[in-house]
């Protein structure tokens, strides 16, 4: 399985378990485009178990239209991305908010 393969699937079952009656009226999954083209992503991390955890900023560039910035800031974890890029920046939050903190 590739990194970002179902990695929408996972993005909602992790949506889903953060909905408890009450998180879900003010926090949430938000996904944009950009006009450079290319995709905002912005995932809040209040009243999870990740809102604590700190994410530096990762930056790849491959190409104009090819590239993923992500980063935590103000509790919400961050995705800047080209246009073809999005499976793979969600793949980026799966893997840290799946990884174990020692």
């Amino acid at each position: 399985m590739s990194a970002s393969e179902n990695v929408l699937d996972w993005l909602q079952s992790w949506y889903a378990s953060q909905c408890d009656g009450d998180w879900e009226h003010t926090w949430g999954v938000a996904i944009e485009t950009l006009d450079n083209p290319g995709w905002a992503v912005r995932i809040d991390l209040e009243g999870t178990g990740l809102a604590d955890r700190e994410y530096p900023e990762h930056q790849v560039t491959r190409g104009e239209h090819d590239w993923v910035t992500a980063w935590t800031a103000d509790k919400a974890f961050r995705i800047a991305c080209g246009p073809g890029n999005l499976a793979e920046a969600l793949a980026l939050f799966r893997s840290w908010a799946t990884a174990r903190v020692s």
